[in-house]
């Protein structure tokens, strides 16, 4: 089961099974009172008019491919939150695990919103996930980093596979001796990870997106192999490839129509099948997917499917169609 879901995810909540899921992450707007935008930038090589210096010195001009957005402003953003929050709970398994990402401007509101809805002692940790990248403040101590609040529905039954943690060097190698240097340390609560790179092959192009390696370490820990991981301001889809390059099933849902294009191009290798997307996936360029690692399919409501086929749609009737032209990642 590996569903994308365009919908209200309240709405979509709604529908899902209690205690079917055994991990929920989620990564909100976080209520910035900004409008959160992405520009994706190509540079060609021009001596003459370039707008920026590479390496050797070397000037290049940026073409601007597009750009995406979304107003991050809530007036009640508990009251946004707590119906969704109590979703989570209900559908979530009796040893389930659930993760809420935030950073400091909400996550003090939400901790105490989560400590009604879980009671206290299913607080486990909040972790720190800290980064060095940006700009830097000249008035106030500069924030880099966000806060993971990690829930156990059952605080003395849950999931947490400490064997599968990766492990990380030790600061001062030369304390530990030559063999715990080499195996390294487990993490502590505070998480050092770069966060994606403005250049990398992970890049998405979509606002706000989280490094895998971040939502890796939890799927690996909270959840076993075939257990299914739930999302429901999915973005890019960072969720889903992760559950899926670990071998796990997911369900992602997202209201935003850039979100479902750019998982469509994401998770289509993975066999994602995307649901009540009609309208939404004929914009995207079957050129664009990433395939490589398999089939998936993209199921929209009046029944066309968009497959692993970088030339064709097909519809349900097996008709083929020419695949439309549309723009790129978020």
């Amino acid at each position: 089961m590996r569903r994308v879901i365009f919908a209200d995810n309240l709405e979509a909540l709604a529908a899902l099974p209690d205690e079917s899921v055994a991990l929920v992450y989620i990564d909100p707007p976080f209520n910035t009172g900004r409008t959160q935008t992405r520009t994706t930038l190509r540079t060609v090589r021009d001596a003459q008019h370039g707008d920026r210096t590479g390496f050797q010195g070397k000037r290049y001009r940026s073409i601007r491919l597009g750009s995406t957005s979304y107003r991050d402003t809530f007036d009640d953003y508990l009251g946004f939150l707590e119906p969704r929050l109590s979703e989570a709970r209900r559908v979530l398994a009796k040893d389930g695990a659930f993760f809420l990402h935030l950073d400091y401007r909400e996550v003090h509101y939400c901790k105490v919103l989560l400590d009604q809805l879980f009671g206290r002692a299913s607080f486990m940790n909040e972790i720190i996930w800290a980064y060095d990248y940006g700009a830097r403040s000249k008035s106030r101590w500069s924030a880099k980093h966000d806060n993971i609040l990690w829930y156990a529905k059952d605080p003395k039954h849950y999931t947490f596979n400490f064997a599968e943690m990766d492990r990380i060097p030790y600061m001062a190698p030369g304390l530990v001796g030559a063999e715990k240097a080499a195996r390294g340390k487990t993490p502590t609560d505070v998480w050092w990870h770069t966060i994606v790179s403005p250049g990398g092959r992970e890049k998405t192009g979509y606002a706000t997106q989280k490094p895998l390696g971040v939502i890796e370490r939890i799927v690996k820990v909270h959840t076993n192999p075939g257990d299914l991981v739930l999302d429901f301001f999915a973005g890019s889809g960072t969720t889903g490839e992760a559950a899926a390059r670990l071998g796990r099933n997911f369900i992602l849902i997202d209201n935003n129509p850039a979100a479902i294009r750019t998982m469509a191009r994401r998770l289509t290798p993975h066999g994602a099948i995307f649901e009540n997307c009609e309208g939404v996936l004929e914009r995207v360029n079957p050129e664009a997917l990433p395939l490589g690692g398999g089939g998936g399919t993209a199921v929209g409501s009046g029944g066309r499917r968009w497959t692993g086929d970088r030339r064709r749609a097909s519809t349900a009737r097996g008709r083929k169609v020419r695949a439309p032209q549309g723009q790129g990642d978020r």
